[in-house]
């Protein structure tokens, strides 16, 4: 498959999404008469030493770094030659800019808003044998278990007794987790109700899919399907994936133009850090979403860092290792580069990080993670005395002390899913999201969603405080006929009624 004529226009990166530009679907359709094989279209897609030549290239002067922040605040998305300058900075003073920076963006396209989400393992089968994760064919010591129905069900209401409204489900890769399978469980969770409890979206982390399907699996009602590349080197992915179907660099690649082909247009990246240098990996996170904007009109709704913390319990090179300080530094690289993407900040991360790296631009988080299979339902877990985790979670908080600490740290706490259900995805996402529009949905809808949780779940202090922020929150909003709709919501919240959404 060759790249399309737009894609061909965009191919090294310099010309970043252009809301005006409008997709011609009849020269993006994946046909015999219009593309070559995958692989030689990615050979334009990720280049390594195009990155490191920009790397290599990049000064990082101070008024080179000020004029790049600038251009970012003013809303514009960043090409790879700026991000190399900014992932390059070594200037403690400049450094700290660049975070201020994203500190000011972040409240500008999104506000003050952190989305709140949970993942439920459902399958710890796989063939793969990636040499980080504790899913991997030669690890004799984990116990292999998928959950049956019953058990996902329990799962579920477990999750929603305790507030939460969005979930990712995860999957090994295996057969049995075919695109069948996978809707089948996505209809499982929606059709699960706990007293006011609800899963309102369900998003996929998962293997690649063909066309057939991707299509199955959005017909489900998904939000996002995550494809992660762990990392972007093409001799370093080697190295770490020695067998099953992962080991294809390329055909995972190219997963996510397939989806979009599917019309599955709600998609995210991410890589893990750790694996090779990560300032490249941020350079190539940034070429793939030029690549998915160029080609589809549509770039990742969410970018996801998650780092390896644990070197020692996985078989990967040290020297990689990503230390604090880079990775808050990378946190707001990235969203100086893509102002629209939502970043995804996981419980990987202890507590202490995650508070600070939230200021940096952090849009979404997940709270009371657990990932061992069936251990949101406790019974399961005690019934069967099994663990099988696929890597270590180090902020074991529950989802209302993670709610707790948000308002106390003047975020609004948001379990929004308005954007899915009114098919604000894609390119209708993008062009509200790209001109920094986006929050002005983001914050009522985070206001109403926070009212539910406080009715619902919240224990007396947590009510308290969460009743203030939403005041605060209203009041801030300087509109006054907005402010009245809101109120108005709010009390018929207050008078039982639930989903409630702009």
């Amino acid at each position: 498959m060759r790249l399309t004529q737009v894609c061909k226009q965009h191919q090294k990166g310099k010309k970043p999404y252009n809301q005006n530009h409008s997709r011609n679907w009849e020269k993006m359709k994946f046909t015999p008469e219009t593309y070559q094989i995958a692989d030689e279209r990615q050979k334009t897609f990720i280049d390594p030493k195009e990155i490191w030549d920009y790397l290599h290239a990049a000064k990082s002067s101070p008024e080179r770094v000020r004029a790049i922040i600038r251009k970012s605040l003013d809303k514009n998305r960043l090409n790879l030659a700026e991000v190399a300058e900014l992932a390059n900075t070594k200037d403690p003073e400049l450094i700290e800019e660049i975070k201020q920076g994203a500190r000011l963006l972040k409240k500008k396209v999104y506000g003050n808003r952190i989305v709140l989400f949970a993942p439920l393992y459902v399958g710890n089968l796989c063939t793969n044998n990636c040499s980080y994760c504790g899913f991997r064919t030669s690890n004799k010591q984990a116990v292999r278990k998928t959950l049956d129905q019953q058990e996902l069900i329990e799962n579920v209401e477990a999750l929603e007794e305790n507030g939460q409204k969005r979930l990712i489900l995860v999957y090994g890769e295996h057969p049995k987790y075919n695109a069948d399978y996978i809707a089948e469980t996505v209809r499982t969770v929606y059709q699960v109700k706990k007293g006011n409890g609800e899963i309102r979206r369900v998003n996929i982390n998962a293997a690649p899919l063909n066309m057939e399907g991707f299509r199955k699996v959005a017909e489900s009602g998904i939000g996002t399907y995550q494809i992660f590349q762990e990392t972007y080197h093409p001799e370093a992915y080697a190295h770490y994936h020695q067998a099953g179907k992962k080991r294809d660099y390329d055909h995972r690649l190219v997963a996510l133009d397939v989806a979009q082909e599917a019309g599955l247009d709600d998609v995210g990246i991410g890589a893990l850090f750790g694996l090779y240098d990560w300032r490249f990996e941020v350079m190539a996170l940034v070429r793939h979403t030029n690549h998915l904007e160029a080609c589809y009109n549509v770039g990742p709704h969410t970018i996801s860092f998650p780092r390896i913390t644990d070197v020692d319990d996985f078989k990967v090179d040290p020297k990689y290792q990503v230390n604090d300080d880079d990775f808050t530094l990378l946190v707001a690289v990235l969203r100086l580069a893509v102002p629209y993407t939502g970043l995804i900040l996981t419980a990987r991360e202890p507590q202490a990080i995650r508070k600070e790296v939230l200021q940096f631009g952090c849009s979404q988080i997940d709270a009371g993670t657990k990932i061992e299979l069936g251990a949101y339902a406790e019974d399961v877990v005690e019934k069967q005395n099994v663990n099988k985790e696929q890597f270590t979670i180090n902020d074991e908080r529950s989802l209302a002390e993670v709610i707790d600490e948000l308002i106390d740290d003047e975020y609004l706490p948001s379990f929004c899913t308005a954007c899915y259900r009114l098919g604000r995805t894609g390119e209708h996402f993008m062009e509200f999201s790209v001109p920094g529009f986006i929050k002005r949905y983001c914050t009522p809808n985070a206001i109403l969603t926070l009212a539910e949780y406080i009715m619902d779940y919240a224990s007396p202090e947590i009510a308290e405080k969460g009743w203030r922020v939403i005041d605060k929150n209203i009041t801030q909003l300087n509109d006054e006929k907005q402010e009245e709709n809101i109120r108005k919501r709010l009390d018929k919240i207050r008078a039982g009624e639930r989903d409630l959404y702009y």
